[in-house]
């Protein structure tokens, strides 16, 4: 190997460290919050993100917010998901992704006469607090995922499949127990969820 092309190689990859380390950074970040539907890894978001606020205006159910600047000016005034409160209502026509001009919210293409579910969180039931499981009935959640077959009974207990699940939260909004017991976190989360 010439000088040259050693120079080259030694700059992409140092170069190539340094986007994984800034990547990985970005995506520790996000752990504190959620991305509205389609949005674009955690960096390129970030990066195509222009902070117009769009999105939040264009979300019919006021799940979408915008993060705060304490939280830095890196993150501050983009779109983040209220899905401890409420739940994302997978709108059909994906009003806050198609109002996303730089396209940080991003449709994938689609099949025809094929539903394609965005993944927003990771959702399971708390089964301390979750009233099917410690004996009496409730069901209050039942018929509340818009998912076909993302959350289904065994018997009397809710059960959550977490291969077809988006984590809308919509089952959390509707959960009559206090603390609710379907609990939520972001996709960048990697602590144990149980």
């Amino acid at each position: 190997m010439d000088r040259r092309n050693f120079f080259r190689k030694a700059l992409h990859d140092s170069s190539k460290k340094v986007v994984e380390h800034v990547d990985a950074k970005a995506n520790q970040r996000a752990s504190h919050w959620i991305r509205p539907p389609f949005a674009l890894d955690e960096l390129e978001f970030l990066l195509a993100c222009t902070r117009c606020g769009e999105c939040e205006t264009a979300c019919p159910h006021d799940v979408i917010f915008l993060l705060s600047t304490r939280l830095g000016a890196q993150v501050a005034a983009t779109p983040a998901l209220d899905l401890l409160n409420k739940g994302c209502q997978l709108c059909k026509d994906w009003p806050c992704v198609t109002v996303c001009e730089p396209k940080a919210l991003l449709l994938p293409e689609m099949e025809e006469d094929k539903a394609v579910w965005p993944t927003l969180a990771k959702v399971w039931i708390n089964e301390k607090t979750c009233l099917p499981f410690s004996g009496p009935e409730c069901g209050a959640c039942a018929g509340s995922c818009p998912v076909p077959g993302a959350l289904s009974w065994d018997q009397t207990r809710p059960v959550i499949n977490e291969e077809l699940c988006t984590g809308c939260s919509l089952c959390r909004e509707i959960c009559i127990v206090d603390p609710k017991a379907i609990e939520v976190k972001s996709l960048h989360n990697t602590k144990d969820s149980i």
